[in-house]
C-alpha cells in the first residue's frame, strides 16, 4: 500500500508529507482547495506525463515521492530486480520536475526510465476518474479479471501448458516440411551424385598411399637402368667377378708351387666374396625397385578420378568419404522425411485436439463465471442509482489464429445503460458519473482479485447524493477491508464512511497562498463532515447530522 507522498514545490504545495494508512482514507475539502493538485502530484511518481506547469512559481524544480509497502514477491518489487535495480524494505518512486518541461525518474534512488516508473506505478495504484481509460476500462486484462474472478487455476494452466506442447509440436513439423521441401529439390541431384560417390568408394587416406605407390615406383622406373648396368658390369659373363674368379683360380695353382703367394691369394678371396656380397644387395635391391606399368597406369587413372571428384565437389579428396556419408544421410533422410512429416503431422492434430478440449473446458468455466459476474454486479447496481443500466461479460470464442496461451476467448466487460439500448464497451456508453459507479460495483463484486494495492478514486459521488452517496460509501468501506482505497470525495456520507480522513485546505500567509493537507480525528472529523452538510456556517443540527454518520 503507500504509506506516504511528500511533495516539494508542487504549484500551491510547498512542502508537505502525507502518511497514509490502510483502508478506506477520505481526502475532503472545500473547491479548488487542492485535491486534484496532490492526485497530480501522485501520477507525477507514478510516471504520468510531465506537465512543466506543476512546478510552483519561483521554484526552480519540483520533486513528488511516493513510498510504498509491498511483499517480496509482488510484481512490482519483481519488475525492480529484474529491471537490475536494487530491492529495498520499502519501495520508493520519485519524479523531479524542472521548471523548463525536463524530468529524471528514481526507483529506490537509482536512475531510472519514465517508462519503467510508469510500468511499476500501474502494478501498485489503479487510478479511476471520470475520464480514466486504464484499470477496469482497459479491455485487455477483463479476461484476466474473469479468471481471478472465476478462481479456476487449474484449467488456465492446463490450457497454457496444452497451448506450448501444440506449439512445439508446430514447430516440429514446420521444421520437418522445409527440411523435405528442401531435400526433395535435391532429390536427383543427391541420387546421382551419391550413386557416382558410392561407385568410386573413396576411403580415407588413399590419396597418400596412392601418391607415396606412384612416387617409389616412378623412382624405381629411373634407377633400374643404372643398377642393370651395374649389376652386369660386376656379375655379367665378362663382369669383374668373373674376372676374379678366373684369376683366382690361376693364382691357386701357382700358390701351389710358391707358398709366397698365399697371402695374395687369401686377398683376392675375400674381395671375391665382397664382390658377392655387393651382387646380392644389388640384386635385391633392383628387385625391390621392380616396377608394373599397368600398375601406374592405374594408380594414376584412380588419383585422376578421386581429384576430378574433389574438384567437382570443392572439397579435398581427404574429406570425400564423409562427404559421400553426409550426402547418403541426407538422401536417406529424404527417403524417410516423409514418413517423419506424416507422424508429425498426426502428433500436432493429436496436440490440438488436446488444447481443444482443454480450451473447451476453460471456455466453459469463463461463461460460468462471467454469469456469475453479472449478477454480482447486478446486486451492486441498484443502490448506486444505476438500476437501469444492465451490466454483461461477453465471452467470446476466437478464430483460431488468435488462439493463445491464454485459450481461445476474448472477454470484454459491457453495458447498456438503458432499456433497449445495445451493450458496448463501458467507456463509450456511460457518463462520466456513472462510469465511475460502474467502476466501484465492479470492484465491489471482484472484491481483491486483480486488484493494485491501492485504488484511487476522484470525486465518484459527483452529481449524487442522499442514500446513492450513502451506498458509494458503504461499498467504498468494504473496498477498504479488502485494500488500501483513498477517496477525493465532497459528500459528507462518503467521507464518514472512511476509515481515515484528511482534509485539505488553502492559507494566505505573507502574501503567498499554499495548500496544506491535516489529518483529522475525533471532533475535527465530526466538524469537517458538519462544514461538508452545511456550507460555511456550521450548525448544531449539521454537527449532530455528522455525528450520527461517523456513528452508522
Amino acid at each position: 500500500m503507500l504509506t506516504s507522498l511528500t511533495i516539494r514545490d508542487v504549484v500551491l504545495i510547498e512542502a508537505l508529507t502525507i502518511e497514509f494508512e490502510g483502508g478506506l482514507c477520505a481526502l475532503t475539502g472545500e473547491t479548488g482547495a487542492g485535491k486534484s493538485i496532490l492526485l497530480d502530484s501522485l501520477g507525477l511518481a507514478l510516471g504520468a506525463r510531465a506537465d512543466a506547469g506543476l512546478v510552483r512559481s519561483g521554484a526552480p524544480q519540483a520533486a513528488v515521492t511516493a513510498a510504498f509497502e509491498v511483499p517480496a514477491d509482488h510484481p512490482a518489487r519483481v519488475l525492480v530486480r529484474e529491471s537490475g535495480l536494487d530491492d529495498g524494505e520499502v519501495l520508493l518512486l520519485r519524479r523531479v520536475l524542472k521548471a523548463d518541461g525536463g524530468s529524471r525518474a528514481f526507483v529506490n534512488d537509482q536512475p531510472a526510465g519514465v517508462a519503467l516508473l510508469r510500468d511499476i506505478g500501474e502494478r501498485l495504484v489503479e487510478i479511476h476518474g471520470q475520464n480514466d481509460d486504464r484499470g477496469l476500462l482497459n479491455p485487455r486484462g477483463h479476461r484476466d479479471l474473469l479468471d481471478a474472478f472465476g478462481r479456476y487455476p487449474s484449467l488456465t494452466q492446463a490450457v497454457a501448458d496444452a497451448h506450448a506442447a501444440w506449439a512445439a509440436s508446430r514447430a516440429a513439423l514446420a521444421q520437418a516440411q522445409a527440411a523435405l521441401v528442401e531435400a526433395e529439390r535435391d532429390r536427383e541431384w543427391l541420387t546421382h551424385t551419391v550413386d557416382e560417390l558410392s561407385r568410386l568408394n573413396p576411403e580415407p587416406g588413399e590419396e597418400q598411399a596412392l601418391a607415396d605407390e606412384r612416387a617409389a615406383m616412378l623412382k624405381g622406373q629411373r634407377l633400374a637402368g643404372d643398377l642393370d648396368l651395374v649389376l652386369e658390369a660386376l656379375g655379367g659373363s665378362d663382369g669383374g667377378l668373373a674376372v676374379l674368379r678366373q684369376a683366382a683360380r690361376r693364382l691357386e695353382r701357382l700358390a701351389g708351387e710358391d707358398d709366397s703367394l698365399r697371402g695374395a691369394l687369401e686377398a683376392l678371396d675375400r674381395a671375391i666374396d665382397a664382390a658377392s656380397l655387393s651382387e646380392d644387395d644389388l640384386a635385391r635391391a633392383r628387385q625391390a625397385m621392380a616396377y608394373d606399368p599397368q600398375r601406374i597406369e592405374l594408380v594414376e587413372s584412380r588419383l585422376f578420378e578421386l581429384r576430378g571428384a574433389a574438384r567437382k565437389h570443392k572439397v579435398t579428396v581427404e574429406a570425400l568419404p564423409a562427404f559421400t556419408a553426409e550426402l547418403s544421410g541426407r538422401l536417406a533422410a529424404l527417403e524417410s522425411g516423409e514418413e517423419s512429416v506424416a507422424r508429425l503431422t498426426r502428433e500436432t492434430a493429436q496436440a490440438r485436439t488436446r488444447f481443444k478440449a482443454a480450451a473447451d473446458a476453460l471456455h466453459a468455466a469463463r461463461v460460468e463465471a462471467a454469469g456469475r459476474l453479472d449478477a454480482a454486479v447486478a446486486a451492486e447496481l441498484k443502490p448506486l442509482k444505476l438500476d437501469a443500466a444492465r451490466f454483461r461479460t461477453d465471452v467470446e470464442a476466437l478464430a483460431e489464429d488468435a488462439w493463445g496461451a491464454a485459450g481461445q476467448d476474448r472477454v470484454a466487460f459491457t453495458i447498456a445503460t438503458n432499456p433497449g439500448a445495445p451493450f458496448g464497451p463501458l467507456t463509450k456508453i456511460a457518463s462520466g458519473g456513472e462510469m465511475s459507479r460502474f467502476i466501484l460495483a465492479l470492484k465491489v463484486a471482484l472484491a481483491a482479485d486483480g486488484s493494485a494495492g491501492t485504488l484511487i478514486f476522484d470525486e465518484i459521488d459527483r452529481g449524487v447524493g442522499g442514500a446513492v452517496a450513502s451506498a458509494i460509501g458503504d461499498r467504498l468501506r468494504r473496498l477498504g477491508g479488502q485494500t488500501q482505497v483513498l477517496v477525493v470525495t465532497h459528500s459528507p456520507q462518503v467521507a464518514a464512511s472512511g476509515h481515515h480522513q484528511w482534509r485539505i485546505a488553502k492559507a494566505t500567509r505573507d502574501g503567498a497562498t499554499r495548500t496544506a493537507i491535516t489529518r483529522l480525528d475525533g471532533g475535527e472529523r465530526r466538524e469537517e463532515i458538519a462544514r461538508m452538510l452545511s456550507g460555511d456556517i456550521v450548525t448544531d443540527e449539521a454537527r449532530a447530522q455528522a455525528e450520527r454518520l461517523l456513528g452508522a
